[in-house]
């Protein structure tokens, strides 16, 4: 495990083509999440994953605790997902709500529901102990950081005369947690190392220096004990392999599962794990993986490669996909320094060495950045959380893994809030936002293969509880691809729609990527499944439409005309979005695949005529249900009657200006989702009220307290519900992206919600657009200074628009094109690569 000399030859991104000409703003490239002592709570811990495994560092000086998860560990095995009474009980819903008896269609709509979802499962921790000497450090040397460009957590503190440093990072090429301990001064590292869990497990110790743990997961949500039906769980191994340096100190076999490292210079802990889940529709007792012989064989793979080396091709992978994206702000150009050019090159000349860096903002934690924002706006800071956002998604989904749960993959408990379960009413959607846009394709792929697996068992949910064809996926899932209604109430279990958002991400993939192949062979054939059981869902209602009867506009209710409180109604403004969008995605994917003569799309395109129109309140907002119902709780959080404009794309400026007046007036009365109402607001160019929600997010919760708080984020950044849930963090990615870029297969829109005021000069670089396009944005004093544009596809956008100007343009493949603020085309030029 010596290092050795490593040459690190970077892979070509998108935007290493252009040199803006922009070079007098202020640039930050300090892109760390910085902690001034160890972690009090599991909120302030720092998070690193490689898509499949993640780690929580606490940072600790005594003692260090990694919290592992492993993607896979859930309770339960493969479920039935139908309901053979479903049929007879969805009919007696349905007089019930024709007959405006909408209380009474609530309470039977708990007829259609059955089971609960699986719960998401942890998997240990990593114990490391110090001698006695660590207790007496020097706290104003103590540092705590996670370096978002290399993907590395670092402590840093001095006892004595001796400085310590550890390092952590999650390799997704070589599917190992990695641990480096090193101190300043020979043979000054000395620890115990050992593997718990708060699952049933055994630990052990392997030859001189490794440690082994193997256990299993409940097989049964919230198994009883001494039940001797509990079906056997998915089993999980994990080993942790220590290596220390060469010829100083020695490691000693505590027993009890515990090493003990003496007078070492430095310690390498290494941490590969596997279960037995050998996917959603085998029994944990029928898998025949073997996790034991895939950790052994995980090991075996990297036995020759160094510390450095490992490091090497960590960053490799990482950095591939991480630097797409430059992200630049700041209030001001006045004082500039050394006015280097502006851009990705700049990001690109970072240090790519592992010892730790000084910045002189480094005593400056994190957590007094957020508290202080209220007043000082520090723009580098909205940089800082934004590509936060794309480090977590890049270390909680890639391709292979289990698609990103409700906490992403790190999670602290055995009974985690809602599961830890995927929600398919926004949560799960919006994890996904930011994917496409912030150049991030590949880390859709799990959801793709989700809505596979779903689609398997969704076709059985619709066949037996609806006598439907296609498939359909309600408002949770699980490992398990759950399908069926969960037992609950009625106002959020009773919604089929959650299969029909989800497929919308498919044809958004194309219209990004502009892939045939994903197209033809992934996409259409859901997006045919989920529009055949829309078809079948629809049924006749008053004035000729077509209604989607039981109906609700998730977690919302309202009272009903009898002055009672109900959630049970018909063709919610929600769902006939949903429709809408699903429908018009078909049609398009069939035109581009040659199939638009299909009797199924001949159907649809009937259909599209006849469903129920987005109409406006009698106050003037958006109405949220399809008749104008009195709202109980007129802040409340959620904004789903509003899903036409984002992310749905039916109510625009450019051609519904009176819904989007009434959106407007929607978004003034609604309450605190406010990454949603962030990206909502762009999409009416309404800067303004964009940056508020931005604004609105940088609030500080205190996790002693946080029942008293709506929103925020926590020292480590997670956003809090609270508690934490990981999709406002990715929804705030997406939220600035639409503030810079919005785009449609024809149309690119520059800075159209941009914070004039507030981000006053800038840079993006490496945001996509659709049509494939990659799209690179210098602006000065709020004004668009610079535009380049390269396309990776032919047939791309037709017209540029600006600040109310207006130009068509030709975009031709494998061709950049740079526009000045006017929108004319000054250069055109073709990458080497």
């Amino acid at each position: 495990m010596e290092d050795s000399d490593w040459v690190l030859v970077r892979r070509p991104l998108d935007g290493d083509f252009w040199e803006p000409g922009l070079a007098e703003t202020e640039t930050s490239d300090d892109l760390k999440l910085r902690f001034t002592g160890p972690a009090q709570h599991w909120t302030d811990a720092i998070p690193i994953g490689n898509g499949r495994v993640g780690a929580m560092v606490w940072g600790g000086v005594a003692s260090e605790t990694l919290n592992l998860n492993e993607d896979t560990l859930w309770t339960g095995i493969p479920g039935d997902y139908t309901k053979p009474d479903a049929p007879k009980a969805l009919s007696e819903v349905r007089n019930l709500v024709n007959a405006g008896q909408y209380v009474e269609a609530t309470k039977e709509s708990v007829n259609l529901l059955s089971g609960l979802p699986e719960v998401y499962q942890l998997l240990g921790d990593i114990k490391i102990e110090f001698d006695a000497s660590h207790a007496a450090y020097k706290e104003e040397t103590y540092m705590r950081e996670l370096d978002l460009d290399t993907a590395t957590a670092r402590v840093k503190y001095s006892v004595g005369e001796v400085e310590y440093v550890r390092e952590h990072f999650a390799s997704n090429p070589d599917q190992v947690v990695v641990t480096k301990v090193s101190g300043s001064k020979s043979g000054s590292i000395s620890f115990t190392v050992s593997l718990d869990s708060k699952l049933q497990y055994q630990s052990r110790v392997n030859g001189n220096n490794q440690i082994i743990m193997e256990g299993s997961c409940p097989g049964k949500r919230l198994p009883k004990r001494n039940e001797n039906d509990n079906p056997k769980g998915i089993q999980f191994y994990a080993v942790l392999d220590l290596q220390i340096s060469n010829g100083v100190g020695g490691i000693q076999n505590l027993g009890d599962g515990k090493l003990k490292v003496k007078g070492s210079d430095w310690a390498v802990m290494l941490l590969v794990t596997s279960s037995s889940f050998a996917g959603p529709f085998t029994k944990p007792s029928d898998s025949k993986r073997d996790p034991a012989s895939e950790c052994q064989s995980t090991l075996n793979s990297i036995r020759n490669l160094s510390y450095a080396d490992l490091w090497a091709r960590h960053l490799d992978d990482y950095q591939y996909l991480f630097h797409r994206v430059s992200l630049q702000l700041s209030k001001s150009s006045k004082s500039v320094g050394n006015k280097e050019t502006l851009g990705m090159k700049k990001v690109l000349s970072r240090a790519t060495d592992p010892p730790l860096e000084g910045s002189n903002n480094e005593t400056i934690s994190t957590a007094e950045r957020v508290k202080s924002f209220q007043t000082d706006e520090d723009p580098s800071l909205v940089e800082l959380l934004f590509q936060y956002g794309r480090y977590l998604l890049i270390s909680c989904s890639r391709p292979g893994t289990q698609v990103a749960n409700l906490q992403g993959i790190w999670n602290k408990d055995i009974e985690p809030k809602w599961d830890c379960a995927p929600h398919l009413n926004i949560n799960l959607q919006m994890n996904y936002w930011p994917s496409l846009p912030c150049n991030l394709h590949e880390c859709q792929q799990p959801l793709f293969d989700y809505i596979s697996l779903l689609s398997v068992n969704g076709r059985k949910t619709a066949q037996v509880n609806y006598e439907a064809s296609g498939w359909v996926v309600h408002h949770t899932s699980d490992m398990w691809a759950r399908t069926s209604p969960q037992e609950g109430e009625p106002v959020w279990a009773v919604w089929p729609m959650g299969g029909a958002w989800v497929c919308t991400h498919l044809w958004e993939h194309y219209a990004y990527t502009k892939d045939k192949g994903f197209l033809e062979n992934m996409a259409y054939p859901l997006l045919e499944g989920c529009s055949s059981f829309l078809l079948d869902w629809l049924i006749e209602g008053q004035g000729g439409y077509l209604e989607t009867n039981p109906s609700t506009s998730p977690e919302h209710s309202f009272i009903a005309p009898d002055g009672k409180l109900a959630g049970v109604s018909y063709s919610s403004t929600m769902d006939m979005a949903i429709i809408r969008e699903i429908f018009s995605a078909v049609v398009s994917a069939a035109e581009v695949l040659d199939k638009s003569e299909d009797d199924l799309i001949r159907r649809v395109r009937k259909a599209q005529l006849r469903l129920y129109p987005t109409k406006i309140a009698v106050d003037g907002s958006i109405m949220e249900w399809a008749q104008d119902f009195e709202d109980p709780e007129v802040h409340h959080r959620h904004l789903s009657h509003l899903f036409g404009l984002f992310p749905g794309h039916t109510i625009t400026p450019e051609d519904t200006a009176d819904l989007c007046k009434a959106a407007t007036y929607t978004l003034y009365k609604r309450g605190w989702s406010t990454t949603w109402k962030a990206a909502l607001w762009a999409r009416l160019h309404n800067s303004e009220h964009a940056y508020r929600m931005v604004k609105h997010l940088f609030n500080l919760v205190d996790p002693d307290h946080e029942v008293s708080f709506r929103g925020g984020l926590y020292s480590n950044l997670f956003a809090a519900h609270p508690p934490f849930q990981i999709d406002a963090n990715f929804g705030f990615c997406a939220a600035v992206a639409e503030m810079l870029v919005q785009s449609t297969l024809e149309d690119l829109y520059l800075l159209p919600a941009l914070p004039g005021d507030k981000w006053a000069n800038g840079c993006v670089e490496g945001l996509k657009a659709r049509g494939n396009l990659t799209v690179n944005i210098c602006w000065k004093e709020g004004d668009l200074h610079e535009v380049s544009i390269w396309s990776k596809s032919s047939n791309s956008i037709k017209r540029l628009h600006y600040g109310g100007i207006t130009v068509s343009t030709d975009i031709s493949s494998g061709t950049a094109y740079t526009f000045n603020k006017q929108l004319n085309c000054v250069k055109t030029y073709s990458p080497l690569f």
